[in-house]
């Protein structure tokens, strides 16, 4: 059974696994960076790269201890070679390299977008291609036809900012600190969703893409206002941002007639409260509904190993010259949407 070594650098988590190419996962090991981006109120590039320098060999090396296992015994090494802060991926991808060269082993250099999309295979085994994938997370907030490992053609992107983003822009413009998602969903569960007027970018429209910077700002002007609570504010927002979700993922549901599932991944996809009204559309067309378990939601180094496992299957094997890169849509061919800050 091929084994295989994974790696995830790619902003503020440093994660290495060992994950079986039938699924099972051998081990997994994870340092978080909240406490030290905690006074910052967000991630901060260089002091994530540092850290990433620091963690990364001492938990491949415990990875390697919990499963029983030496280098010798992995076949591939994955590592994480974007998109992503730059420091954090040239840290992870320059480590997996020097451990398959050092090894003699094959390096497969994962997106890390792939490894959200892929994920939901390795909690499901089942699911099959193709399938509709809502990728929403702090970078990034996507509908894309996942056709197979390399093969996605993106159906939709964020004009502006991406669903997480928004999510800890207003954690912070609330002052409820960081990391922001989980903070405004607990405060959510505290509040009236229906009290705070926010707008619902795009709802209704032809236009296929997500918005989330105008619901952004008008957070910030109800909390300048002072008339609102500060759950009351959270779980208005967060109701809005679901109401857009489901919106434009209807809009493409009616339209892909052929597809296993709907699928939603992301660190975004460990709300509750979208993954319930997610899977509530789903019923409602009829089609399955997938998501990963809420670890595998959130930066991990178990959904890079299988995205190398699925793309070592696939022959997709990648020398030692392969670039680290900031940028990297998982559909280079998809027509760019309006908007200046656009997320590829």
């Amino acid at each position: 059974m091929t084994i295989i070594l994974g790696l995830e650098s790619s902003c503020d988590e440093t994660a290495a696994a060992l994950v079986t190419a039938d699924g099972r996962i051998l081990a997994h090991r994870l340092a978080t960076q909240e406490e030290a981006h905690r006074p910052y109120g967000g991630v901060v590039p260089e002091i994530a790269a540092r850290a990433h320098v620091e963690a990364l060999t001492p938990l491949v090396e415990a990875a390697l201890a919990d499963a029983q296992m030496t280098l010798a015994d992995v076949d591939v090494i994955a590592a994480t070679a974007g998109p992503g802060l730059i420091g954090g991926v040239m840290v992870g991808l320059v480590t997996g390299k020097a451990l398959a060269h050092a090894a003699g082993k094959p390096l497969v250099a994962v997106n890390h977008l792939e490894g959200h999309a892929l994920s939901p295979r390795l909690a499901d085994p089942s699911l099959q291609f193709p399938y509709l994938l809502l990728l929403v997370s702090g970078g990034h907030c996507q509908l894309l036809y996942v056709r197979g490992p390399g093969d996605y053609a993106r159906i939709a992107t964020t004009i502006d900012d991406a669903a997480g983003e928004a999510f800890d822009k207003t954690a912070k413009l609330l002052g409820l600190g960081y990391p922001g998602g989980p903070r405004v969903e607990k405060a959510a569960a505290q509040g009236d969703s229906k009290t705070v007027p926010l707008p619902r970018p795009l709802v209704g429209t032809a236009e296929p893409h997500f918005s989330f910077a105008g619901l952004k700002s008008a957070v910030m002007r109800a909390v300048q206002s002072g008339r609102y609570s500060t759950e009351d504010i959270a779980a208005s927002f967060q109701q809005a941002v679901i109401d857009c979700l489901v919106d434009r993922t209807d809009k493409q549901l009616s339209w892909c007639q052929d597809m296993s599932a709907l699928v939603v991944a992301g660190g975004v996809a460990a709300n509750q409260a979208v993954r319930s009204a997610l899977e509530t559309l789903a019923a409602e067309h009829g089609v399955p509904f997938v998501a990963p378990p809420l670890w595998l939601c959130t930066d991990n180094a178990a959904m890079i190993a299988w995205a190398g496992a699925e793309r070592y299957a696939a022959g997709l094997v990648d020398d030692l010259t392969v670039p680290a890169r900031p940028r990297w849509p998982l559909d280079p061919a998809a027509e760019k949407a309006r908007g200046a800050g656009v997320k590829a």
